[in-house]
């Protein structure tokens, strides 16, 4: 038999060893035993407003409301309702719909009237955007333009966050609350998402769960003595106090020593209730 051949024996013969039990015979156990299993997390799309953390605002755009910049026109206010609704966004196109809401949403945090440079304004329309680009994307889920686009201005709008976050952290929090936003921060260590560094994980929890419930179950257990304890420190101290009574002693025990004792076994009792 050639060396070859004499090794390849020898290899098949070791996983056998390793698939019929060469390591269970000896008491070893394994993640089976616990019972501990992983599942892949479902893909979220980068169309969910769960990915970006848009939860959604409450502006809506009536058809009958005047299409942007001729609100305040005089010569429309005084024209007929024919042309008033010549110029309402239900006969315009779609996007005075979107420039429309886009205004709503940056009048939620513009700082005054003229401000259109301002990072707050520029989060709000990105989110403007990005809330059409989700909607859009829900209805064509495969145009890959519009998803490079959707995923390129996410992107855009987190590191915003990030550096108003770094400069102004109570801005920072205000914005998120009236755009309704969750900032989701890229995490520390990246990489891809794999089964072994997962079982890692869940074996770690699984242990710290068991070290957890047999801590829980020693406090319990020295709680209990603690209430004993309390009970007989009163009876003691008690009996302490009457002998150096009848023999006329300075008592060196107090009435308030025995009922604090008491107090705190009760309080004890109370709170297993």
């Amino acid at each position: 038999m050639s060396l070859a051949n004499t090794c390849r024996l020898i290899g098949t013969k070791i996983n056998n060893i390793y698939k019929f039990g060469g390591y269970l015979s000896r008491g070893a156990a394994t993640i089976d035993d616990y019972k501990i299993k992983w599942t892949r997390a479902p893909r979220i799309l980068i169309s969910d407003p769960q990915q970006s953390g848009d939860m959604g605002l409450d502006i809506t755009v009536k058809p009958t409301e005047t299409k942007l910049y001729y609100q305040n026109s005089k010569e429309l206010n005084d024209a007929n309702d024919l042309v008033k609704k010549m110029f309402s966004v239900q006969f315009q196109a779609r996007k005075e719909f979107k420039n429309l809401k886009r205004e709503k949403i940056i009048a939620l945090v513009k700082r005054h009237m003229s401000d259109r440079g301002s990072v707050e304004v520029k989060i709000a329309a990105m989110t403007s955007e990005i809330h059409d680009l989700q909607k859009y994307m829900q209805e064509h889920p495969r145009n890959r333009k519009a998803n490079v686009t959707l995923k390129e201005l996410t992107e855009k709008r987190k590191r915003f966050l990030k550096l108003l976050r770094s400069w102004d952290y109570k801005r920072f929090e205000w914005i998120l609350e009236r755009l309704n936003l969750v900032y989701k921060p890229d995490p520390h260590k990246m990489g891809m998402v794999s089964r072994k560094d997962s079982l890692r994980k869940v074996t770690q929890n699984y242990c710290d769960d068991i070290i957890q419930k047999k801590l829980n179950q020693y406090k319990a257990e020295l709680k209990e003595q603690q209430k004993v304890f309390y009970l007989e420190k009163a009876d003691k101290l008690e009996f302490i106090l009457k002998e150096e009574i009848e023999c006329g002693i300075t008592p060196t025990v107090t009435k308030e020593d025995i009922e604090e004792a008491r107090k705190k076994a009760q309080e004890l009792m109370e709170q297993e209730m």
